[in-house]
């Protein structure tokens, strides 16, 4: 077993494993991951076998002594093939765990890549770090649609989508995002303090490398967005990334609107429909509010773990 740091001339092995692999997404693809690459210090790693074949990739980035998998993506363990079995995990985080002992890191922090996305089951990894004692530090709350057996909406969601039917208001697939993005930004201001992760430049080269992955929603009205979601689409899931209304859209129902007609579009194509996490302070606060919003469409609970080790030197 050979671990060695991703270079780019690995470019499109790295892309065609992540494709064919059992846990991976399209944020693994080295295209998305490397639009923010000026933010962060790639140290990501690639496991080969005894013949030089491919069997793990880590995503990862580098914060002075410290490797997280990865700081610039929201989860980012290890992705493995149908191929990878407990034992060998084992092996691989040994291996990879003397391969950053030798490169002086001190501490792994680690995001599991949670189940909803696993194509074939592949905890391996959350049992590799249960054998290293490693200590889960953060665990955030989403919430998901299973969309084999969904919970119906609650009362309030659908007092919200008969407004917006009244109002004959509708949903449709756009492609620009120039309309919605200071709707979004305003939105997030307003209601939580915040900015979008991607700034409207940056999802919107997101959106053009990824056109099957990255797509926004929009409720409007004479021209002017009342409400619009932006998804994220995987092979299993599809992932609410960004949602946001003006005060004229939430009055109307417009966002219950978007949201229930995404749900409809994907639930026949995608086996959870996911909205996100609504935790803060490292997952110790809940935002009560945001999550009874997500419930109320039938979402139950999903975490989205983070473990952290120490890395000794001396082995």
């Amino acid at each position: 077993m050979r671990v060695e740091r991703y270079t780019t001339d690995q470019e499109q092995e790295w892309n065609d494993f992540v494709r064919g692999s059992k846990n991976g997404t399209f944020l693994f693809d080295r295209g998305y991951m490397e639009y923010h690459g000026d933010r962060f210090i790639d140290a990501s790693l690639v496991v080969r076998d005894q013949r030089g074949r491919l069997i793990a990739l880590l995503p990862a980035s580098r914060h002075e002594d410290v490797l997280i998998s990865h700081g610039g993506l929201t989860y980012g363990g290890f992705v493995t093939g149908t191929q990878m079995t407990t034992r060998r995990m084992l092996d691989v985080f040994d291996a990879c765990l003397e391969h950053v002992r030798q490169d002086q890191v001190d501490r792994l922090v680690y995001k599991c890549v949670p189940h909803i996305y696993h194509s074939v089951p592949a905890e391996e990894d959350a049992y590799a770090l249960f054998v290293h004692d490693a200590r889960l530090v953060r665990r955030d709350v989403s919430s998901a649609i299973d969309t084999r057996a969904p919970v119906s909406f609650r009362k309030g969601r659908h007092g919200a989508l008969k407004r917006a039917r009244r109002a004959g208001l509708c949903v449709e697939q756009v492609d620009q995002f120039d309309r919605f993005w200071p709707v979004l930004e305003e939105n997030l201001v307003d209601r939580y303090g915040k900015k979008p992760v991607h700034t409207l430049d940056e999802i919107t080269y997101l959106a053009g490398r990824f056109p099957e992955n990255i797509l926004l929603f929009e409720c409007a009205e004479d021209s002017e967005v009342l409400a619009g979601t932006v998804v994220y689409i995987s092979v299993n899931v599809c992932h609410f990334q960004y949602n946001g209304a003006s005060e004229e859209g939430r009055r109307q129902g417009a966002l219950d609107l978007v949201v229930a007609d995404v749900i409809e579009r994907f639930s026949s194509t995608h086996r959870v429909i996911d909205f996100g996490i609504s935790t803060e302070l490292d997952g110790r606060h809940l935002n009560g509010g945001l999550i009874d919003y997500k419930e109320g469409f039938g979402a139950r609970a999903v975490n989205y773990d983070f473990y952290e080790m120490p890395i000794s030197r001396d082995g």
